[in-house]
């Protein structure tokens, strides 16, 4: 069943990224399935920690991109809502070397009036489970300045 209330696309995604950290970490969306959200991002000099391995906080990074966007992607009227990241969790299951990527995947849990709980799942190029996530939004009234 498709979720999607707003239609974007790829480009757009990914044109909304630009100047933003998303494009720092080189995270590109890839894919809009009638359920699911999935983008990728390089395992880089902008990604790894010191032991040149994928840091945890670009794998929440990525996670919170994928979720925050398909959030919006969700809502009837942008101009009248918006949406916010309230909390968020990883497990980091497995490590990935510097010189490949990961891909994100965000499925919905819930999609409330006040509240979105997406599962993103990140997997290595050889489609291993490389972390789960849980993001939970918070849909709020759009405030203006």
């Amino acid at each position: 069943m498709k979720i999607w209330k707003q239609e974007f696309s790829l480009e757009g995604m990914n044109a909304m990224s630009q100047n933003t950290m998303v494009e720092t970490l080189g995270i590109e969306f890839i894919e809009i399935g009638e359920d699911y959200l999935k983008a990728k991002m390089p395992v880089n000099t902008n990604t790894v920690q010191p032991m040149r391995i994928l840091h945890g906080g670009a794998s929440v990074a990525l996670a919170e991109t994928i979720g925050s966007v398909a959030s919006l992607c969700c809502l009837t009227d942008v101009s009248t809502y918006q949406v916010v990241g309230l909390d968020i969790n990883a497990n980091h299951l497995k490590s990935v070397v510097e010189g490949s990527f990961v891909v994100g995947t965000a499925q919905p849990i819930h999609l409330g009036k006040k509240t979105h709980v997406w599962k993103i799942e990140i997997h290595d190029e050889r489609h291993k489970l490389v972390c789960i996530s849980r993001l939970t939004m918070m849909v709020r009234a759009v405030r203006v300045p």
